[in-house]
Parts: structure tokens; C-alpha cells; sequence
């Protein structure tokens, strides 16, 4: 009868499939929310005399100059296929909520209905720091629960980062 015994249910903070899904639409709407106020005509500035407006405009300007760097990423994005554009956008959505291992975030892709082809590509294309993420999902788990060392090496590598990410990761998350 022991190996009629059903598995047991994993716990719900390791289904990312529910959670992450959604709060990160909770995220967006929140986003939206709070920068849709921004450059109002009737804000302080609008109404400064002429001089502070140009002193203003001058180190704006100088403030402003040196953003050439997405004119550069341009090129590449249009030869992409619109799956790929998108498939990378939502990448870039999860890792500025989450952190994610390749294969998860790969996994995450391929959830939400983009092809293993598109969600391979985005996350190559992004190329995220593999440690620095294993270290923010440790950091995530440990300002959630309790972990032993050992365990939270586990629960990463169970997560999809490699056994020199995951010590990384709990490295840096000071276990």
C-alpha cells in the first residue's frame, strides 16, 4: 500500500504560476495609477517667472543629454517577430517584479502562451545577471520565511538556478 501514498501538495508560495501572474497585473494598474498625474501644465514649475523657467530648461538639458543608449537597442528590436517584441516585453515585466532562474522565467513565458522559441529568445535577449537574481529571490524567501542555509540552497536550485547561482544567491542574502 506505501507506494499507493499520494505525493504530497507543495505549498503555495512555490506556485509562482498563480501568484506571479497575478501580482503583477495588480502592479500595473497600481503603476498606471500613480504616474498618470505626471507633467500636469498647472504644476509649480509651469508657473515660475521667465528666468527660472530658462535656468530650469538649461539643467534640464543637461540632465536630459545623455539618454542616446535606446537608439542603439532600436536597430535589433526591428528585426524581431512580434511574438519576440512582446515575449521580451513581458520578460521585462516579470524580472521588474520578481526575481527569476532562466528555466523559470523561460517556464513563466511559456504559461502566459508564448512559444518555447519566443520565451528562449526573450530571456537571451535581455541577459539577465543569473546571480543577481538567484540573489533577490533568496533575499524574496527570506523576508518571507525562515530557510536553513542548506534549504534555501535547495529550494533556489528547485527553482531553476544552477548549484553556483543558488550558493551565490544565499550568499549574498547573508545565510
Amino acid at each position: 500500500m506505501a507506494g499507493n501514498a499520494p505525493e504530497p501538495e507543495r505549498p503555495w508560495f512555490k506556485k509562482k504560476r498563480i501568484v506571479i501572474p497575478g501580482a503583477l497585473v495588480a502592479l500595473i494598474i497600481f503603476g498606471a495609477a500613480l504616474s498618470g498625474g505626471e507633467g500636469d501644465a498647472d504644476s509649480p514649475a509651469a508657473s515660475s517667472t521667465p528666468a527660472a523657467t530658462e535656468t530650469a530648461d538649461a539643467e534640464t538639458v543637461v540632465a536630459e543629454e545623455p539618454e542616446p543608449e535606446p537608439e542603439a537597442e532600436a536597430e535589433p528590436e526591428e528585426s524581431m517577430t512580434a511574438g519576440q517584441r512582446n515575449a521580451v516585453s513581458s520578460a521585462e515585466d516579470y524580472l521588474r517584479f520578481t526575481a527569476f532562474s532562466r528555466s523559470g522565467l523561460i517556464t513563466q513565458l511559456e504559461f502566459e502562451g508564448y512559444t518555447t522559441e519566443d520565451a528562449t529568445f526573450a530571456v537571451d535577449h535581455l541577459q539577465p545577471d543569473w546571480n543577481e537574481q538567484a540573489a533577490k529571490s533568496a533575499q524574496e524567501y527570506l523576508d518571507f520565511t525562515s530557510f536553513s542555509r542548506v534549504g534555501l540552497i535547495e529550494q533556489l536550485q528547485f527553482d531553476g538556478f544552477s548549484p553556483e547561482e543558488a550558493t551565490y544567491g544565499v550568499d549574498q542574502a547573508g545565510l
